[in-house]
């Protein structure tokens, strides 16, 4: 894989929905900007094929996707392992050899974010359990799990993460970074990049602001109602991130995209949001094209 500034369209449709004229609406932007790569989000209804066509027309190729799951008693493994064999069936169609996985749905930790809210030891080892059958089932389908750290989910805190990543080991998950999400939980990327760089093959780069990171800064807040302040979330450059040392972090011989997620854009537009992250990309990634 050759790195590439991918685009992730999600705060495009997190309000108005994935129908096709809000894709098409973020496809645009995207083209105009300079952006050739975007988070491969296939349409239901929609076969891998069509999807391609339809995203090649704006000058786009698929970047890798996101697996989500809670992971935990709420589902049957089953089920998740039936759909992961089919989301590995449209990721690969695509040409694509790797995905994030994912957990962001504990309703205690939406309700209480990035502290490791209702800590349950037990759905923690069940977690790690379930992610890592998923795991093994993405990678028989030719798909290679990337852990991507969210906050909300049951992989949330230091503690958890690490758990998850040496519990399971380099051949069956590996490490797919965000460093807005790292940074809400209390975690510096950098360093958490350094330790993990052999198994990192993805990356989601956002800023953070500082007002809101301080657990005492958000009492009360909800994860949504942090994000809507437009004081949680920024776009690389404009926050508190150290970006120079995450850059400095990631391995030389690293093959992955960098794709641009910031959830709720801090500036006037979504296309405004995006042009900025590019064009930081461009200036701050020597190893990446547009």
């Amino acid at each position: 894989m050759t790195a590439r500034i991918a685009a992730n369209p999600i705060p495009y449709w997190v309000r108005d929905g994935k129908s096709r004229a809000v894709f098409d609406a973020a496809f645009k932007d995207f083209q105009e900007i300079g952006f050739t790569a975007v988070k491969a989000d296939v349409p239901d209804g929609m076969s891998p094929a069509e999807y391609h066509r339809w995203i090649d027309g704006y000058g786009l190729s698929p970047s890798l996707s996101l697996f989500n799951s809670p992971f935990d008693a709420t589902v049957d493994l089953a089920d998740e392992v039936e759909r992961a064999k089919r989301f590995a069936a449209t990721q690969v169609a695509l040409g694509l050899d790797r995905t994030m996985i994912s957990s962001m749905s504990i309703p205690a930790r939406l309700a209480t974010p990035a502290v490791g809210a209702d800590f349950d030891a037990g759905r923690l080892d069940r977690a790690i359990e379930n992610c890592g059958t998923v795991c093994r089932v993405l990678r028989a389908e030719g798909l290679r799990p990337l852990h991507h750290s969210h906050v909300g989910g049951v992989f949330e805190t230091e503690y958890e993460i690490v758990r998850l990543l040496d519990d399971l080991g380099p051949d069956v998950i590996g490490f797919g970074p965000d460093t807005g999400h790292l940074s809400w939980a209390g975690i510096e990327p950098a360093a958490f990049i350094r330790r993990y760089a052999d198994r990192m093959g993805g990356i989601h780069l956002k800023d953070c602001f500082a007002d809101l990171l301080a657990p005492g800064s958000r009492t009360g807040m909800s994860y949504r109602a942090a994000q809507d302040t437009k004081r949680l979330w920024a776009e690389p450059g404009l926050g508190v991130v150290d970006f120079a040392a995450v850059v400095a972090a990631i391995p030389d011989d690293y093959d992955g995209d960098f794709m641009i997620e910031v959830d709720e854009p801090s500036v006037e537009s979504k296309f405004e949001s995006h042009r900025i992250s590019f064009e930081w990309g461009r200036r701050n990634l020597p190893a990446a094209i547009g």
